[in-house]
């Protein structure tokens, strides 16, 4: 089902990108793309005109599809604790959205309460600003407030060492500032869920791609107060809520099941600093014990330090035995350093 899925949304995203160039023959040029009928070609695209994102003229032996017009949606919101998140998506939001598949508007349903949310929890702002973008293949919703900064409040109320440390703390999940109302996994999934996730705030720049599986983290060097989230996704993608829990979840598990982290090595990095020091492998580890299952990624690392690589893959193994430890993405010079540490570690490619 799956397959079929992604089948679907690869024929969807073609018509859309090719349907401009080819408005008469969209339907005859795709089904020849694909080795498919031309009957289920147009099962595609009377799905996107129900979706809006094609409009068509003509009669049916001489119809044309064009592409939908980019909507736009920009309200501000005086943030108080009267203001609740799900009334604003229900009664402002969903309805421009309502067309989209439901395994997308899932998604969107999942992303916008989290961090509407967080901004109403956290923020101590006076104002949250939301900007909504849809055109034909995709949707951007923008949430900006003028409060503390997400990355400033976390450095404050855990005590480390400055916003770049705050970014790797919540690349990992389960991380949240107020314990008792929160479970700290709201962004770490969002930024799991969509195409493209980013948050700006304070002097950081901090953002996740999902084709790329990767997290970046860039500097400003002119701080702003308050914090801007931008979320992408495609209208017909085949990825699913469900999909992107199980990746991180066992059933029948405490804590909705969420079990494994995927923690991004190179955030420990400031600047072209080598990764050599047990401090700095500390702080790739720290609360990383609440999971079962611990994934470094070491892409994009070159080579790693002996008394690093002996924290991480011995020591903190001796201590945690019945954490999986797996390392992925390392190059030669660091699968020679981790094995040489010993401890117990799956490397993978």
């Amino acid at each position: 089902m799956a397959g079929v899925r992604k089948r679907g949304e690869l024929i969807r995203q073609y018509i859309l990108e090719h349907v401009a160039a080819n408005p008469d023959n969209i339907a005859v040029q795709a089904a020849q793309h694909f080795g498919i009928t031309r009957q289920a070609i147009n099962k595609h695209l009377k799905r996107l005109v129900e979706q809006g994102a094609l409009s068509t003229e003509g009669t049916s032996r001489n119809k044309r599809y064009r592409l939908h017009k980019t909507f736009s949606f920009l309200q501000t919101y005086e943030l108080s604790q009267n203001l609740q998140e799900d009334i604003v998506w229900i009664r402002d939001v969903a309805p421009h959205l309502a067309s989209l598949p439901t395994n997308v508007l899932d998604i969107w349903n999942y992303g916008f309460t989290e961090i509407f949310n967080n901004a109403i929890d956290h923020s101590g702002g006076q104002k949250i600003l939301i900007e909504l973008t849809k055109n034909p293949k995709g949707a951007e919703i923008v949430i900006a407030d003028d409060g503390e900064g997400i990355f400033q409040k976390i450095q404050r109320s855990l005590n480390l060492l400055d916003e770049r440390h705050a970014v790797l703390e919540l690349s990992k999940g389960k991380l949240t500032t107020d314990p008792i109302n929160h479970s700290g996994q709201g962004i770490f999934f969002s930024s799991r869920l969509f195409d493209s996730f980013i948050i700006l705030s304070g002097n950081v720049f901090f953002s996740h791609h999902y084709e790329k599986a990767e997290d970046w983290i860039m500097e400003r060097t002119v701080p702003k107060e308050g914090t801007f989230v931008s979320m992408r996704l495609r209208n017909n993608t085949a990825r699913t809520c469900k999909k992107i829990f199980d990746q991180y979840s066992a059933p029948l598990e405490e804590d909705y099941g969420f079990i494994k982290t995927v923690v991004p090595v190179r955030l420990v990095q400031y600047g072209n600093e080598f990764l050599v020091s047990r401090s700095q492998a500390k702080r790739l580890l720290a609360r990383v014990d609440r999971f079962k299952v611990v994934v470094l990624d070491f892409d994009k690392i070159d080579a790693i330090g002996q008394a690093f690589s002996d924290e991480v893959f011995r020591v903190f193994h001796n201590r945690n035995p019945e954490i999986q430890l797996y390392a992925i993405n390392a190059k030669d010079e660091v699968k020679k350093m981790i094995l040489r540490a010993g401890g117990s570690v799956t490397l993978q490619d």
